[in-house]
């Protein structure tokens, strides 16, 4: 009685589970774990908590991302050549910029000059010019005029009408390759008979009448003269089916290469965010090894097959011919950055987190400002077009409908993370007492 009424005096209150005249001589009875604060926390913070991705599913996402950037390459690749090796009007704007090459400039002049010096007796035309007491000196001079004779062609070329000439002979040699390898020139059959050859008699016959060449001796120059080979006939039917699966290639390349990104992002609930971010990082390296090809491995394929009198002008011809490669790994890392952005801006890092923080209120309350934001930046980008995809229709809406999905998926998960910045209304605050 007298312990019960010290309890009462002190505020206590009696042990859980006994009674007046119970003995308190053991130990007191222990307090459930589930009722303690922390095992309250610890509890709340387990159930929140989503399972985690098995480890085959983990594996299965990272082969898919793993293919689906193997693929993407091969895709590269096959767009490059269809974009740029079948098409006749980017063929003409690339031989464009192979006549405005100084290199190039160069070794055609050479070329031309050798061919003129091969087919027509210049030391003949300068006799007929010379006085007769002077015609033992047309030899020597023919030989000597030889360098000025390259050094005016060169000057030749720079010519816009020369340079169209230039240009017009490759597109006729360029069609008809593509004609021959698409098997459009005969029906029915798999290859057309005869060599694709550049023709560059006009160009030769222009420069010289420029050099100031007499008509007769112009006019023996042979037909065939500057004759170069581009593709034998024998070579025209693995050509054909190296196309034909190109052309296929092309198309359905890109849309697996979407196909399993997609299926990797969907099978990988619950790291969606790192799994975007892999294909990203893999946009990027992608990108780089289509540069690093496009520098090193193409230029070392050039000078392996190459004489080294003609690696430098070939060198060039390589580059300029595979610059809509160098544009597209450009543009693959330029993806993969914004892929990148967008992923570490949801990502759990503190500068993520605090940039969501002040922007949940707005982007929560008035959605329509984060959509504004979005349609004013892509609308700058489309004007800016810095890749191809940009320039075209169905690139502009594939690009636009992939950051819509994002900004979808960033503003769900921001409405879950702050739910507080969710309501326009502010809870209100106390009253103040009123005065006495």
């Amino acid at each position: 009685m007298q312990r019960a009424a010290d309890r009462a005096r002190i505020g206590e209150s009696p042990p859980v589970g006994r009674e007046k005249g119970d003995d308190v001589s053991g130990p007191p009875p222990s307090v459930p774990a589930a009722t303690t604060p922390a095992a309250k926390k610890s509890a709340a913070s387990a159930s929140s908590e989503k399972p985690g991705l098995s480890r085959k599913r983990r594996l299965l996402v990272w082969a898919l991302v793993v293919v689906g950037a193997v693929i993407l390459l091969v895709s590269i690749l096959t767009t490059w050549v269809q974009r740029q090796m079948l098409d006749n009007g980017t063929w003409k704007s690339a031989s464009q910029n192979l006549i405005q090459d100084p290199v190039i400039q160069n070794t055609l002049s050479v070329y031309i000059v050798n061919q003129l010096y091969d087919n027509i007796d210049v030391a003949a035309a300068l006799e007929k010019r010379l006085p007769a007491q002077l015609d033992p000196l047309a030899a020597p001079l023919a030989g000597a005029l030889r360098g000025a004779a390259t050094n005016t062609v060169n000057v030749l070329l720079q010519r816009p009408r020369v340079q169209q000439v230039w240009v017009k002979a490759n597109g006729v040699a360029h069609q008809k390759l593509v004609n021959l390898l698409e098997d459009k020139t005969r029906p029915g059959t798999s290859t057309a008979g005869g060599n694709v050859t550049l023709d560059l008699s006009v160009l030769i016959k222009n420069v010289a009448a420029e050099l100031g060449l007499p008509q007769t001796a112009i006019a023996k120059i042979p037909a065939d003269i500057g004759q170069i080979t581009v593709l034998k006939s024998n070579q025209l039917d693995a050509a054909q089916k190296g196309v034909k699966v190109i052309n296929v290639l092309s198309v359905w390349l890109l849309i697996a290469v979407l196909a399993i990104f997609a299926a990797a992002i969907y099978l990988a609930r619950g790291i969606r965010r790192a799994t975007l971010r892999n294909i990203a990082y893999s946009f990027i390296i992608v990108g780089l090894i289509v540069l690093l090809v496009r520098r090193f491995v193409g230029n070392y394929v050039v000078d392996s097959l190459t004489d080294p009198e003609y690696q430098g002008s070939v060198n060039h011809v390589w580059l300029i011919g595979s610059s809509i490669l160098g544009d597209i790994g450009r543009a693959m890392i330029f993806y993969g950055v914004i892929g990148l952005i967008g992923a570490l801006f949801a990502g759990p890092t503190r500068i993520a987190v605090a940039v969501r923080s002040r922007l949940a209120p707005t982007f929560n309350q008035q959605p329509g400002v984060a959509w504004g934001a979005l349609g004013l930046l892509f609308l700058l980008l489309v004007l800016w077009g810095p890749t191809h995809a940009l320039k075209t229709w169905w690139g502009i809406l594939l690009l636009a409908g992939l950051l819509a999905l994002g900004l979808w998926a960033l503003l769900k998960d921001m409405r879950k993370e702050f739910p507080q910045e969710s309501s326009s209304t502010t809870p209100e605050s106390p009253a103040s007492p009123e005065p006495g």
